[in-house]
């Protein structure tokens, strides 16, 4: 069982999104998902609510969840957390179980910012466990059309984390679907579509 935590402790920077998708996308393959919504706003499980996906949702949002999943996942391939924003002790508990941090960033400054105390955690926990887990950054919400995507990795650089070459662009089909419920795997969107996939064979690459 592989741990995949999504995290960011800014809002707004598309963590639900991610989650929602990737888990979808591993289902897809024919793995044994569970989805973990951390947030106590509890997004993912609005978004299961509102649809009729087979991936099984769970809300888990106290700091005790790495003690958590572990009596829960033993029936799963993948466990997908989606996290909460703003809540230092929530990222702890995340990262202590994960295998993969990917942290979403949009390509603005104040994302950029605003990972640093993120960062540091993840670091701090490293320098403990050997270099665990691994933590990689995401270009979230692309926009195609300007050089501001570029300036955001050099900016990322900073940190010392990998970035995922594969990333999400900014289209209106991953919030369409997720208020219907449902992942861009529900739509005729092949752009969409290529870019999780890609999400998804490059997190296999890293922890497979």
């Amino acid at each position: 069982m592989k741990t995949i935590a999504i995290l960011n402790q800014k809002g707004g920077v598309g963590k639900t999104t991610l989650a929602t998708n990737i888990a979808t996308k591993l289902h897809l393959n024919g793995s044994k998902v569970l989805l973990v919504d951390s947030d106590p706003q509890g997004s993912a499980r609005d978004w299961h609510a509102a649809g009729n996906s087979e991936i099984a949702v769970v809300g888990i949002d106290r700091p005790t969840l790495d003690k958590d999943i572990k009596k829960i996942s033993d029936n799963f391939d993948w466990v997908v957390i989606d996290g909460a924003p703003q809540l230092t002790d929530m990222a702890i508990s995340a990262i202590k179980c994960a295998d993969l941090i990917i942290i979403p960033v949009q390509p603005s400054p104040y994302d950029i910012w605003a990972s640093e105390d993120l960062v540091d955690i993840i670091k701090h926990r490293q320098q403990l466990t050997d270099g665990n887990p691994k933590s990689y950054f995401c270009i979230s919400r692309k926009i195609a059309t300007t050089s501001l995507s570029t300036e955001v990795v050099e900016a990322l650089k900073g940190y010392s984390l990998p970035i995922m070459k594969s990333c999400t662009s900014q289209r209106i089909v991953y919030a369409k679907s997720a208020a219907e419920g449902q992942t861009v795997f529900d739509t005729t969107n092949n752009d969409a579509i290529q870019e999780i996939t890609n999400i998804v064979n490059e997190i296999k690459e890293i922890i497979v």
